[in-house]
């Protein structure tokens, strides 16, 4: 499941009436990366949770009549194709979240879709490049302890605010590590390691029930992170499998940016006439990194 109900508010006013999640990197909206990587690895029923004003979403993902016959009658095949894809990448489904009441909350929709069966959560936010392994690591490890895995990546102190912060039980060894305990967004100085939860979870549907038993947080949200702890404190293992690949963030404007950036040097159609340009962007700068 996609959660894809928030309301966009750092990327305003660009997200006043387009969905965050469509906006795009490079030529594809970030959420179009997201279901790509769920249908990878064979999770081919995708439950995006959305809220008011993002019916553009079941849009992108439908098929597009008009702009597929203009491009036939054309004879622009690339271009077909690529519109196409989107609607064709996995089976959609689609529930709205009444308010944006925290991740938590957001995954409690998707109680009747995924029934008593391990699902994976993917957060719009993080896009992680297609010739790296995470989820699919995942789903094996979870597979193998029938418990709640999560993604980690290695961050300095001072941005582990921006994440989840876990309590090692012990080595990574083969890149997987035992999760004692974890908080959501600590202060720099309470963080339990250097080991922070990005937007990747595979969870047992036990998680529902541990979110009707979970309180709202001090920001009046119900915390995915609070209902793991809870399933952890009752006996269920909790895993991290470290990402030292590629991963684009896009939940934030610089990142965001800088996700544009990389990706379009890479690009098959425009990365080379792109890198030549930033190169030579670049070497006007001043030291100080804005231009003059």
């Amino acid at each position: 499941m996609i959660p894809a109900a928030g309301l966009g508010t750092r990327f305003l006013p660009a997200t006043k009436a387009v969905p965050k999640e469509l906006l795009p990197v490079v030529d594809v909206p970030a959420l179009e990366y997201i279901v790509a990587e769920a249908a990878r690895v064979g999770l081919e029923d995708v439950l995006v949770v959305t809220g008011r004003g993002k019916d553009a979403i079941a849009n992108h993902f439908d098929a597009a009549p008009d702009i597929e016959d203009a491009l036939e009658k054309k004879g622009d095949d690339a271009r077909l194709e690529r519109v196409r894809r989107s609607n064709s990448l996995a089976r959609m489904h689609y529930v709205r979240q009444q308010a944006p009441r925290g991740l938590g909350d957001a995954v409690s929709y998707a109680e009747a879709f995924v029934g008593a069966e391990p699902f994976a959560v993917l957060l719009g936010d993080d896009i992680i490049d297609e010739r790296d392994v995470l989820l699919d690591r995942m789903l094996d490890v979870q597979a193998e302890t029938g418990g709640i895995v999560v993604g980690l990546i290695e961050v300095e102190g001072r941005f582990i605010s921006l994440y989840g912060s876990i309590k090692p039980a012990g080595d990574v060894v083969d890149g997987v590590i035992e999760i004692e305990t974890l908080i959501e967004k600590p202060k720099p100085e309470e963080a339990l390691s250097n080991l922070a939860v990005i937007g990747r979870y595979v969870l047992p549907a036990g998680i529902f029930d541990a979110l009707r038993r979970t309180e709202l947080g001090k920001r009046g949200e119900l915390e995915l992170t609070d209902a793991m702890r809870t399933l952890g404190q009752d006996g269920v293992p909790i895993h991290g499998v470290v990402f030292a690949g590629r991963r684009y963030d896009t939940g934030d404007r610089l990142d965001y940016l800088q996700a544009v950036v990389r990706l379009g040097s890479e690009h098959p159609d425009l990365g080379k006439e792109f890198s030549a340009w930033l190169t030579e962007f670049a070497a006007q700068l001043p030291n100080g990194g804005s231009a003059g």
